[in-house]
């Protein structure tokens, strides 16, 4: 057992619950926001500990929810007022469940991994008489009167729910200026992540144990790369988006965001399964995750495009790619030469199908209230209201034959390695609450500054549009000090075969176990 997983004396926990260490992470977060080395820090600390591993001190007595919870509290509050991860702390409710969740546990009634355990959801996600804003002025003062299937699930299996955390206005790029922007824990300067950004920011930084994320177009993959977590998209259908503020409903997931492999299984074991409130639901049985993590590699295919995967990327990121692939072939999983279909014409089809239907989710608001939408998402809406029913058709058609196409080359390995979103770049706040257009240029002005080609979306689009499901971890960190992230994709239906292989990569590598100085 690593000393992280080893039960904690009754001394050892209380030091860790106690004004101590609040000053030590207080103290620890007042520098400058330059990127942190490539170290460890505080690895050992209650709040970084994996889910996996603070479950077991819950299910062992040896660590009390309501003190864990407590901690969290305390952590977010001194903190997070830098950070900018949470939209909404639930104070009151979350320790009204941990102390819910230790008489059960007293009692013998334990759940299961997730029981006692702080985790926290994307501000998409419904929570009954909780307001539910999705980063939008339109949507400040709205309360769900019922919780989202997936906060249900999450609460059906004990978790604490801390809080509700930051996006992007309405899921999409750019944010509200009437919002906080989360900041990325790694530096200030660096990207978080684009729309699930607050639940990167309060993984990595340990303001949580876990979180859910929505992706359309990357945005569980982008901010898991941004904060140097791991973030899995399921199957589109996997997991219900019930309750969840759509952008696009033929492209929303939601999904685990986590500091580890383990607890994303874990998480999504929870998540997953059939809802007769979602049209798009799938009826296939969750597979039991954990049981299947330990299987190793051996006979498994992993399928590598080396011009897509490696050229006209970051080339700091390609060497860690090259490095990843290096050792699963160690750990004996067969490396098999795969291509991968053009994307050129399905790349674009996205921006087609995701404006017409986040145009379609907000016609009760758009165009009628425009003036309250910010700079970003106004203008991508105005995008949407503009596709005529000819070209939607088109985009349609376009991503039903790269689906097919796509589907076709996963089927012929176990898995597909790539990066995840490229590389975590730094970028001017502000430019953050501009427009669209703004948006892009500073984007295509530093991709040629730094010599990349390759665009961030062509490693995120494809498995948005296809359904299949894709799993971010790290796989090394820059010269900067700034994880790197690799990607793992698999068929329909393939969640748990993906995190086997990450799991068995963490296992060989801890580049996981890497924590902003928070």
């Amino acid at each position: 057992m690593s000393d992280a997983a080893r039960p904690f004396t009754r001394r050892e926990m209380l030091a860790l619950l106690g004004g101590g260490a609040m000053l030590s992470v207080q103290a620890a977060c007042g520098g400058a926001s330059a990127p942190a080395p490539p170290t460890v820090v505080n690895s050992d600390a209650l709040h970084y500990l994996s889910l996996r591993d603070v479950a077991r001190l819950i299910e062992s007595r040896d660590v009390s929810p309501v003190e864990l919870t407590q901690l969290m509290l305390n952590r977010i509050d001194a903190l997070d007022t830098r950070l900018h991860s949470y939209a909404t702390v639930m104070r009151e409710h979350a320790l009204a469940a941990a102390r819910r969740a230790e008489r059960e546990i007293a009692d013998g009634n334990y759940r299961g991994p997730l029981h006692g355990v702080p985790v926290a959801v994307k501000d998409l996600c419904y929570t009954r008489d909780m307001r539910t804003m999705g980063g939008l002025q339109v949507k400040r003062n709205f309360v769900p009167s019922f919780d989202a299937t997936v906060v249900s699930r999450l609460e059906q299996a004990g978790a604490v729910l801390l809080g509700k955390l930051g996006l992007t206005e309405g899921a999409m790029v750019g944010y509200h200026r009437s919002f906080d922007m989360p900041v990325n824990p790694w530096g200030d300067t660096w990207w978080s992540g684009a729309s699930s950004s607050g639940s990167g920011v309060a993984t990595a930084a340990g303001f949580c144990f876990a979180a859910l994320g929505t992706d359309t177009g990357g945005s569980i993959r982008f901010p898991a790369m941004s904060n140097g977590i791991v973030g899995l998209k399921p199957t589109y259908g996997r997991v219900s988006r019930y309750g969840v503020l759509p952008l696009a409903e033929s492209l929303d997931h939601v999904g685990p965001m986590t500091r580890s492999v383990a607890d994303a299984a874990i998480m999504f074991e929870a998540i997953a399964g059939y809802d007769v409130n979602d049209a798009t639901s799938l009826r296939e049985p969750v597979p039991n995750m954990r049981e299947q993590l330990d299987r190793g590699l051996v006979g498994v295919r992993i399928g590598f495009d080396r011009a897509y995967a490696l050229d006209g990327v970051d080339r700091g990121l390609a060497r860690a790619i090259e490095a990843a692939v290096e050792q699963l072939r160690q750990l004996g999983a067969e490396i098999v030469n795969v291509q991968m279909p053009e994307l050129s014409p399905v790349l674009a089809t996205w921006p087609v199908i995701c404006a017409a239907e986040a145009a379609q989710a907000h016609r009760a608001d758009y165009p009628s209230r425009a003036t309250e939408y910010g700079e970003y998402f106004r203008e991508f809406l105005a995008m949407g209201v503009s596709v005529d029913a000819t070209t939607l058709a088109n985009a349609r058609a376009i991503r039903r034959e790269f689906s097919v196409r796509f589907r076709d080359v996963l089927s012929t390995v176990d898995a597909m390695l790539s990066p995840a979103a490229g590389a975590p770049f730094e970028v001017p706040s502000d430019l953050q609450y501009q427009s669209m257009s703004a948006w892009n240029a500073e984007r295509a002005q530093r991709s040629r500054r730094l010599g990349i080609t390759q665009p961030d979306t062509a490693f995120t689009f494809p498995h948005d549009l296809a359904g299949t499901p894709a799993l971010a971890l790290p796989c090394g960190v820059s010269d900067s000090g700034i994880p790197y992230t690799m990607q793992l994709a698999g068929s329909l239906l393939s969640e748990a075969m993906l995190c086997r292989i990450g799991h068995a990569y963490e296992d060989a590598t801890r580049w996981h176990e890497l924590h902003p100085p928070v």
